[in-house]
């Protein structure tokens, strides 16, 4: 017999009435479920987010960002008010991307990931390559020391028919040796001018070729050849050049010439190199190549 806590019997009417009390809630909590499911209905973003990717001489260049649109609303000294700091788009911060060292303003920006923050005002900018990319927003506390590099900018007006609905980023008036990151919006264009080292590179590549292959450049192709089966006496060949241009081979590298005359035939040449490879692998402490040196040596009756 059903009883409450204080033992007395429930009448039929206040059961029924619990039953009918389970039954809303589950009707409701099914309800709400529905809901929700229902809720998650796909909208485009107010400010969608763009990636621009551009090779300027030799430097790839990315530019991540969100772009808001004017909407009818004045954007400069009203939306984005003149002399603060804004982050040149929405939501998180604009990340520029440079996978080799640039120039801006004359000076050395490394390689690597930045914020991309302005200072608007009537007749100029300054932009600034901030190193914290992370988090939405101009940083709560700024700091100048994360100030990578820095410039000022002139404001160049456009025509009001000409003027642009959305934010837009753009990489424009390309060449060997830069190129100009350029920021629009409204009837204002903002050029952000910088440099790329390819003339540098482009010699360096040229005198190391034009004065022949390097030591690198031996051993790699030999034991490409010994790994893909080809002409061994060439691997052979190609890895006495390198080992001659190398000022001190290195542990790993003896090891691969021993396989290359092991396999060429030169069997004292293969334990001799081996034992060199061994005695600085000991050196160096690498257990690895102490037991893939004994191996071969056991194998080829030296041990």
């Amino acid at each position: 017999m059903l009883t409450d806590k204080k033992g007395f019997i429930p009448s039929f009417v206040e059961i029924e009435n619990s039953n009918k009390m389970k039954k809303l809630v589950l009707f409701l909590c099914v309800a709400a479920m529905t809901y929700t499911v229902e809720a998650q209905i796909n909208t485009p973003a107010p400010s969608p987010s763009s990636t621009l990717m551009q090779t300027v001489g030799l430097t790839d260049v990315t530019v991540e960002y969100s772009r808001p649109s004017m909407r009818g609303r004045t954007i400069f000294g009203d939306l984005v008010p003149y002399d603060k700091i804004w982050r040149t788009g929405a939501n998180a911060r604009t990340k520029v991307t440079f996978n080799k060292d640039v120039t801006v303003d004359g000076k050395t920006l490394e390689a690597g990931s930045y914020a991309l923050f302005a200072k608007p005002s009537a007749s100029s900018w300054d932009v600034y390559f901030y190193t914290e990319t992370a988090g939405g927003g101009t940083p709560q506390n700024w700091d100048e020391s994360k100030v990578a590099a820095k410039l000022t900018a002139p404001i160049i007006e456009m025509p009001k028919e000409m003027a642009v609905e959305t934010f837009t980023i753009t990489i424009d008036d390309l060449t060997d040796n830069g190129a100009v990151i350029g920021l629009l919006w409204s009837n204002v264009y903002v050029p952000v001018k910088f440099g790329v080292g390819t003339d540098a590179v482009v010699s360096e590549n040229i005198d190391r070729v034009l004065n022949g292959p390097g030591a690198g450049d031996y051993y790699a192709a030999a034991v490409y050849y010994m790994n893909s089966g080809k002409d061994i006496n060439k691997a052979k060949e190609w890895m006495d050049k390198a080992m001659s241009m190398t000022e001190k081979p290195a542990y790993w590298q003896l090891r691969q010439q021993s396989l290359i005359y092991a396999k060429a035939g030169d069997k004292k040449g293969a334990i001799e190199t081996a034992k060199k490879s061994l005695a600085a692998a000991k050196e160096a402490g690498n257990d690895d190549y102490v037991k893939m040196n004994t191996d071969s040596l056991k194998e080829w009756g030296a041990m």
